[in-house]
């Protein structure tokens, strides 16, 4: 009942403590996972950048571990020495094999390319994807090659800083709920979605604390 009042007054910017309270009385399998990690510190790890950066790292990190993607990130960045980050019309610029020998595969290097030629001609800007609401700013996202949801709702999280954003196909997401609420089998995204019904209007930060989750030693 709190967590309906909390969503119809609107509650978009609260504080972390505000969210921990109410997902603390909505869910208690979600509280003692709070009590286990500790303070909430998702503040410290959203990103900084346009639009077009944001993008370039998260398609850069998919589908690979987070050392290997750091090191090619940083490859991706050397090629471009004169500026801390290149324009999307330098990405379109540089030759396909200098980007495969950063590290990048065949399809990251179209989906890098598709991206900027997309910014060139006017994909939103971080200030117009501010004034949509989440499904808005995912349908415009995934016109991009190799942009998916998953990856949409990364940027809404990490980027646009939206609190109630819940990516439930994630497969961390889904290994913390099979741990957390003691499921036989991997949950699908309906089972996820369902028993994350209970999270709104915060599921941005039960979804961290469930990430940070897969990070405890099992009891």
């Amino acid at each position: 009942m709190k967590t309906n009042r909390i969503a119809e007054q609107g509650f978009t910017h609260p504080d972390y403590k505000t969210a921990i309270e109410v997902l603390r009385q909505a869910d208690a399998v979600l509280a003692a996972i709070v009590d286990q990690v500790g303070d909430c510190t998702l503040i410290q790890e959203q990103q900084t950048g346009d639009v077009f950066l944001s993008l370039c790292e998260s398609i850069i990190y998919q589908q690979i571990s987070g050392k290997a993607a750091a090191a090619i990130y940083r490859r991706f960045l050397e090629l471009y020495p004169e500026q801390s980050f290149p324009t999307a019309e330098d990405v379109l610029n540089t030759d396909d094999d200098a980007l495969r020998r950063a590290g990048l595969s065949r399809s990251k290097v179209v989906y890098l390319k598709d991206l900027a030629q997309k910014v060139l001609e006017g994909l939103p800007t971080l200030d117009e994807l501010k004034e949509m609401n989440d499904e808005a700013v995912i349908q415009q996202l995934t016109q991009v090659k190799g942009i998916g949801r998953w990856t949409a709702q990364m940027l809404l999280i990490f980027r646009l800083h939206r609190w109630d954003v819940l990516p439930a196909d994630d497969l961390g997401v889904r290994t913390a709920v099979r741990r957390a609420y003691q499921l036989a089998d991997l949950p699908d995204k309906k089972a996820v979605e369902q028993i994350g019904q209970k999270w709104k209007p915060y599921c941005t930060i039960a979804t961290w604390y469930l990430w940070r989750s897969l990070e405890l030693l099992p009891n």
